[in-house]
């Protein structure tokens, strides 16, 4: 594991990266703790804003997943939090091995306004991304299929086309398989 504080400071290589992020709290740490199989590499926490620096894990010497701080509510001063978006936003736009970024939304909740403006700038600022949605264990089938949605209904009328979409759950391990399998594909089509 390495971590930085902005980009300045980020590996210097042409590791293949793929990106999660999410508001806080949205479950991040434990879906990256589910997709490495290794409890404890990141931090999980009940309280919001845990994360605070770019923290990169090399996976079998081939990509790096990234855990990029959450966006949003965080117990942290303001100027923190500002000073979060900017790590983010220069992460993200700037990265030249940034393969993909994956954008943890919770299943529980309808659409969320935070949720879809930073999707609507990663369409603007050109980078692909996957929607992931989490903690889909917490409700019945039906509210996750009625959520998921009312979300990709929300999406669509800025963004054209239906990106990759997981449904995922720590508990419950699924959407660890197919999000996987969605990395691997990834790295063999720019092989």
């Amino acid at each position: 594991m390495q971590s930085s504080p902005g980009p300045e400071a980020c590996p210097q290589d042409d590791v293949p990266e793929f990106a999660f992020i999410g508001r806080s709290n949205v479950g991040k740490s434990s879906l990256l703790n589910l997709l490495t199989g290794k409890q404890g590499l990141a931090r999980v926490s009940q309280t919001p804003g845990c994360t605070q620096l770019i923290n990169f894990f090399k996976i079998n010497g081939a990509f790096r997943m990234v855990d990029l701080p959450g966006y949003g509510y965080a117990k942290v001063p303001k100027g923190h939090r500002v000073a979060f978006q900017d790590i983010i936003a220069g992460y993200i736009a700037d990265r030249p091995n940034l393969r993909r970024v994956f954008v943890l939304v919770d299943s529980r909740h309808e659409p969320q306004k935070i949720d879809l403006e930073f999707l609507e700038w990663l369409g603007e600022v050109e980078r692909p991304f996957s929607v992931v949605f989490t903690k889909i264990d917490k409700l019945k089938p039906s509210h996750v299929k009625k959520n998921t949605e009312a979300f990709l209904e929300a999406l669509a009328a800025f963004h054209a086309g239906t990106p990759d979409v997981f449904l995922t759950s720590s508990k419950t391990r699924d959407g660890k398989r197919e999000i996987l399998g969605s990395i691997c594909s990834l790295l063999e089509a720019a092989a």
